[in-house]
């Protein structure tokens, strides 16, 4: 499970739709809901988060072989909260912090200024 103690996760980018296709979809189609479409997906080296028009999954992928995978699923409806941060002129980095009822608080960093906005435009249509 995600870890709610420890707010930073892993810096993520938007992968691209053939690799989305190819190295995420046989995993995520096995939690996937039927009438669950995904929107983005955004990856670090080998951990990924899932953003789908009913929820977030993120994706910490484990051991050797990368065979084990640990999903964890924040649906949009426990969002009470919700922020981002742009990144600055020394600090390339954007964030998204979002407040979980019942669980808590985790943020996800985010490598380009314009994914966030992306992203935060995404949670709202859900969200509010």
């Amino acid at each position: 499970m995600l870890d709610f103690e420890n707010k930073k996760v892993f810096k993520l980018s938007k992968m691209k739709e053939k690799h989305i296709d190819t190295l995420i979809m046989p995993s995520l189609s096995l939690i996937l809901l039927d009438n669950e479409n995904i929107i983005n997906v955004y990856s670090s080296m080998r951990d990924y988060v899932a953003f789908t028009d009913k929820r977030i999954i993120s994706v910490n992928v484990q051991g050797f072989t990368g065979s084990k995978k640990d999903f964890t699923s924040m649906p949009y409806s426990k969002i009470q909260l919700f922020s981002i941060e742009t990144s600055g002129t020394f600090d390339m980095d954007s964030e998204l912090e979002l407040c979980f009822s019942g669980v808590g608080t985790v943020k996800f960093e985010f490598s380009q200024d314009k994914e966030i906005t992306e992203i935060a435009k995404t949670i709202a249509k859900y969200v509010l």
